[in-house]
């Protein structure tokens, strides 16, 4: 598995919808997952830091964990079918630790909230990034790069 962190938030330039950008620790891998509105705004809160006046649902999620005594000790972006990704919170109770099938965009939201590691498998990072160097000319990466570098949770709210 590959430790990743949120890098960009913003929108796909061909669907126009939400993308999370996660990136693994040494920068050499890029995974763009499209997800909703509402977990693309709850991550671009978590991002920015931002205070709301009533807990969102990803932390009333964090809420309960906490006073449960629980702790998120990784999400695990593990599969990938049909174009749709799979996600797992693995969470400490009681000194046992439990894994809970999540969207990996409820998942990342969650994880920015409590700082808890966010992990992808090897076959997901590897079969993602084959997959952009295979159908992209290297001025088109080129420029989608500099457009990943440019991205700041901001630019969502346009």
């Amino acid at each position: 598995m590959r430790q990743m962190r949120v890098d960009k938030l913003g929108i796909d330039l061909l669907t126009h919808d939400p993308v999370v950008i996660l990136k693994d620790m040494d920068g050499s891998h890029y995974l763009p997952i499209l997800i909703g509105p509402f977990e693309a705004t709850a991550i671009a809160l978590a991002l920015e830091s931002a205070a709301v006046p009533r807990p969102m649902t990803h932390d009333l999620m964090r809420n309960i964990l906490e006073s449960l005594g629980s702790t998120l000790e990784q999400v695990v972006i593990h599969d990938i079918r049909d174009a749709t990704f799979f996600a797992k919170l693995v969470v400490r109770i009681d000194g046992n630790l439990q894994e809970i099938d999540a969207r990996p965009s409820d998942g990342i939201a969650l994880a920015l909230r409590v700082q808890s590691p966010i992990f992808v498998t090897d076959n997901i990072v590897l079969e993602e990034s084959s997959a952009e160097k295979k159908s992209a000319n290297e001025g088109e990466m080129t420029r989608f790069k500099k457009f990943l570098d440019d991205l700041k949770p901001s630019d969502f709210n346009r």
